[in-house]
């Protein structure tokens, strides 16, 4: 999507004008309106059109304004018209005509300030995003016909240097869609790490360790979990250092299974092609150090992925082995398909014994019980320390991401006790399973400050609700983590 910034909007094949709640005309609105005798009120009376957000009325062809299609978009309550609603009005604009033939689309903010511009244009950018690559039958009119979008703004210069950080995370959160969208034939470890090697080009520094190197360091948990599939397993190791030199970094960890059969623990058949998108945690990390890189964040990061792939074969981890993973702390497998926090044990125990970092946080989709736990539209939040908590916490708000804090009970703690090892990798039956998933967590960060975000029921989407996301991958958690990297902790 191609965004530009105008200070006028002349002749347009689709105009945006916004309207707040009561049928409010704002911006150019008025006049629009006047010059088209009273065309878009009376467009409006004669409809249930009010103004409401998320909503909008097209207006065709108005004698007396140079364009071919209005959109009036619903931008709601004028005393509650913020950065959020913005987006929505954005993205319900591109909604409203992408099927129309239009190819290019204008927005009205020229009574807004130049960063709101931007933001239009950025909104626009996720909301115009689709995973189409292995379509080949659509017909043109299922395509989308516009393809720029021109906001009217009273300062060009000022909105483009407001959009360009905008953009490159925008960038980063489709990067991060395409890994999540992308079938498991094609995105299995090794392209997942190549596609994240590919990532220097912006300035980041990559590394790849193969099985051999990992079976070195004593990553038995992590290899356990592949050892089934053909597909070798990888870590990727990812560099920022837009920091000072030296200074300590911060972490982040992504659960990569880039398929879940759930191994000798089979997983149903109904619903198993969605396990492609196991790996939605790697991603969100891989989109967060794309973004960091992208806009150059003055931060010094890490982002670590374990990518594997879980298949049951001959050579497959069976229920009731015993691994020793790099801690040294064994794990008894009761479950071969709880089998994301056996990554995640060695990647945070590597990441926290390497870099000695001031926090880190995991991301991973680790289980349905978070789904049962909170729904579909939140991800618990479990951390052991609240300086790391809060500032998640008021970055998720302002981005509009979902998170629900979860305890960390130590009575817990005996559910995932072993008869036979020091841990093991579920607890006693079904309840709590988000729980007790992130209490085997936390044994391997040694004290480290950590949080761990358990996006299984928000990293895909089957109907979505906004207009920036579309339905499929959502790209969860780049946006919050980027947003509380920039908010705490760029010096």
């Amino acid at each position: 999507m191609n965004v530009e910034f105008v200070t006028e909007a002349g002749a347009c094949q689709a105009l945006a004008l916004l309207v707040h709640e009561g049928r409010a005309l704002v911006g150019t609105g008025a006049s629009h309106d006047a010059a088209a005798s009273g065309a878009l009120t009376r467009a409006m009376d004669k409809s249930r059109f009010t103004g409401a957000a998320d909503s909008s009325r097209l207006v065709a062809a108005p004698a007396g304004i140079d364009a071919d299609t209005v959109v009036l978009v619903g931008a709601g309550k004028a005393d509650g018209f913020d950065d959020l609603a913005l987006e929505g009005v954005a993205g319900t604009a591109y909604h409203a005509v992408k099927l129309s033939g239009a190819e290019v689309l204008t927005i009205d903010a020229g009574h807004l300030s130049a960063e709101q511009a931007a933001r239009i244009g950025f909104a626009v950018r996720l909301a115009a995003y689709r995973f189409d690559k292995y379509r080949t039958t659509l017909k043109p009119e299922k395509i989308a016909s516009v393809t720029t979008v021109r906001v009217v703004t009273s300062d060009t210069e000022a909105a483009q240097a407001a959009f360009t950080p905008m953009s490159a995370v925008a960038d980063a959160v489709l990067f991060a869609r395409d890994l999540v969208a992308e079938p498991a034939n094609v995105l299995y470890p090794a392209e997942f790490a190549r596609r994240v090697k590919a990532l220097e080009s912006l300035g980041l520094e990559v590394e790849i360790l193969g099985e051999a190197e990992m079976e070195k360091l004593g990553m038995r948990t992590l290899l356990g979990v592949g050892q089934g599939s053909r597909r070798e397993s990888q870590l990727a190791v990812i560099h920022w250092n837009g920091g000072e030199p030296g200074a300590q970094p911060i972490a982040f960890v992504g659960k990569g299974v880039c398929f879940d059969t759930g191994g000798i623990s089979i997983k149903p058949a109904d619903g198993m092609e969605d396990m492609k998108w196991d790996m939605g945690g790697a991603a969100a990390v891989a989109g967060l150090m794309h973004a960091l890189a992208g806009r150059k964040a003055k931060v010094n990061a890490i982002g670590v992925l374990g990518l594997v792939e879980n298949m049951p074969d001959g050579n497959a981890q069976r229920p009731g082995d015993v691994v020793v993973s790099m801690s040294g702390q064994s794990v008894e497998v009761i479950n071969t398909d709880a089998e994301g926090r056996l990554v995640l044990a060695d990647a945070l125990w590597y990441t926290q014994d390497r870099f000695k970092p001031k926090f880190m946080i995991d991301l991973a989709t680790l289980t349905g019980a978070a789904i049962v736990a909170v729904g579909l539209d939140y991800a618990p939040l479990y951390a052991n320390d609240e300086a790391v908590a809060g500032p998640i916490f008021a970055a998720a708000e302002k981005v509009g991401e979902n998170f629900w804090r979860m305890p960390l009970p130590p009575q817990y703690e005996k559910h995932i006790d072993s008869a036979i090892a020091d841990v093991k990798n579920t607890g006693n039956g079904r309840a709590g399973g988000s729980i007790t998933a992130a209490l085997f967590l936390q044994r391997f960060t040694n004290g480290v400050p950590w949080a761990h975000l358990d996006i299984a029921p928000t990293a895909w989407v089957s109907k979505s609700t906004r207009a920036t996301i579309p339905d499929g991958a959502v790209g969860f958690g780049v946006r919050t983590l980027d947003r509380m990297v920039t908010d705490s902790y760029e010096g």
